[in-house]
């Protein structure tokens, strides 16, 4: 069976993601991102996370050897969203970099600040693994993406069983004592 391109991104478009920036300084110094949708935890120890950049994309070549800050963005940061897509629309409000050195957004869901530590091929993308450094997390709901759209959650919503769970985050003392 033939997979065609626009098809599998459709299929994959099912299935729903929180929607992040990466965000790391050039070569001139001057702060660099690129809306990304494929980012996931790795590990607990060392605390490590997962990007998914795409090789045509300047930051794709930026991770490699310098700090980067992963920031998940809130509902109402769709324009900044579509602005680090390749839409240029607004002005970009930066907050005070980290203690890595990377460059962050202001006004996310969470921030998460990460050196690199290693990266593999993922065809037409880049698999990059960073060691967390910083995070910090703030009130707020998140942006998500589904079928080529963005939303976000409705009102609050009552916990699930999963939260209970030995997998869930309150199952693991580290994801209490950290904040996730």
């Amino acid at each position: 069976m033939a997979i065609h391109p626009r098809e599998l991104r459709k299929c994959l478009g099912h299935f729903t993601t929180g929607v992040t920036v990466i965000t790391c300084r050039g070569d001139d110094e001057a702060p660099h991102g690129a809306t990304v949708n494929a980012f996931t935890a790795v590990s607990l120890e060392p605390p490590l996370v997962l990007v998914s950049l795409d090789r045509r994309s300047k930051v794709c070549g930026l991770v490699d050897s310098r700090p980067f800050t992963v920031n998940v963005l809130e509902a109402a940061q769709k324009d900044l969203a579509l602005h680090f897509a390749g839409r240029p629309n607004q002005d970009v409000a930066w907050a005070a970099d980290d203690d890595c050195g990377s460059p962050r957004l202001d006004g996310t869901l969470a921030h998460i600040s990460c050196v690199p530590w290693q990266h593999y091929d993922g065809g037409d993308h880049v698999l990059y693994l960073g060691e967390v450094q910083e995070f910090r997390i703030y009130d707020g709901r998140p942006l998500l993406f589904h079928t080529g759209k963005f939303h976000h959650l409705g009102g609050n919503h009552d916990p699930l069983l999963w939260d209970d769970s030995a997998d869930g985050p309150g199952g693991i003392s580290w994801f209490s004592s950290v904040g996730f």
